[in-house]
């Protein structure tokens, strides 16, 4: 069982509001009938046996959103093991591992970022959109942290990066020869930023030089994991232009169910 779940949350996002609106955009291009409910590998998702929405969880009271978080996500996990999270900002992503790693030993996470998101701190707030990892990290809920797509480096972070031991390929040195393989259980964490933003302007930080969609699509096809959890975070529908960066990630969400279904790569 693959379980959907929202988490309509952007209060610790640092320069605008607007992903709180994510789930229900990312739903709306899902279901739209511009396009079908199949992968580009075949599976049809439409009334899939082993695919379920929750709807959003109810974040209107932003009192210990954390533990909120973290005890619905490890209720989930707890029952159908598997679980797609649809954001929101990226400060969501803490809490997640937090439910997720309490039920996965050697959690390995595989971070889709324009950004590192390791500030130890991001103006007075450690809670930030910007600090997930740095959380996720300092608490071992992740045995190996990979990012990539990364383009926005400063010296703190990069010393983050070196204290953790984090696997950081930044978007300068990427190349499409890239194969990942992870062993053990994989968690995705991607952020609509990791596109250039000529594929998804309607993000709060517009990033130049970013992935294509095709790019990220085959990093996705191509892993070599046993993925049991994602999540999809930071669109903006309010800097969106025609929906298309919530039809990217509608796109991401189907791809992203597909290999977790059915895991083998394409050369198996």
């Amino acid at each position: 069982m693959i379980t959907t779940i929202g988490f309509p949350f952007d209060d610790h996002s640092s320069f605008l509001r607007g992903p709180a609106k994510g789930p229900a955009a990312i739903r709306k291009a899902f279901h739209s009938p511009s396009s079908n409910y199949f992968s580009e590998t075949g599976t049809d998702l439409q009334d899939h046996l082993s695919l379920v929405d929750v709807g959003d969880l109810d974040l209107s009271d932003t009192q210990k959103i954390i533990e909120k978080i973290s005890k619905k996500v490890e209720e989930i996990v707890k029952k159908s093991s598997k679980i797609v999270c649809l954001g929101g900002d990226h400060s969501i992503t803490y809490p997640i591992i937090k439910g997720v790693s309490a039920h996965y030993d050697n959690l390995n996470i595989l971070h889709i970022d324009a950004h590192a998101d390791v500030y130890d701190d991001f103006e007075g707030n450690k809670f930030s959109h910007a600090c997930p990892f740095a959380r996720i990290m300092e608490s071992k809920l992740a045995k190996r942290l990979v990012q990539v797509g990364i383009r926005t480096l400063n010296d703190h972070q990069r010393n983050q990066i070196k204290k953790f031991g984090i696997e950081t390929i930044e978007m300068r040195d990427w190349t499409d020869h890239h194969k990942l393989k992870f062993d053990g259980p994989l968690y995705i964490s991607l952020d609509m930023d990791a596109f250039d933003p000529a594929y998804a302007p309607g993000v709060s930080h517009h990033e130049p030089g970013g992935f294509t969609t095709r790019q990220v699509i085959s990093l996705i096809q191509n892993l070599e994991a046993n993925i049991i959890g994602a999540d999809i975070v930071e669109l903006n529908p309010d800097r969106d232009v025609n929906g298309i960066t919530a039809t990217l990630a509608a796109k991401m969400y189907k791809e992203i169910h597909a290999k977790m279904i059915n895991p083998k790569t394409r050369d198996d």
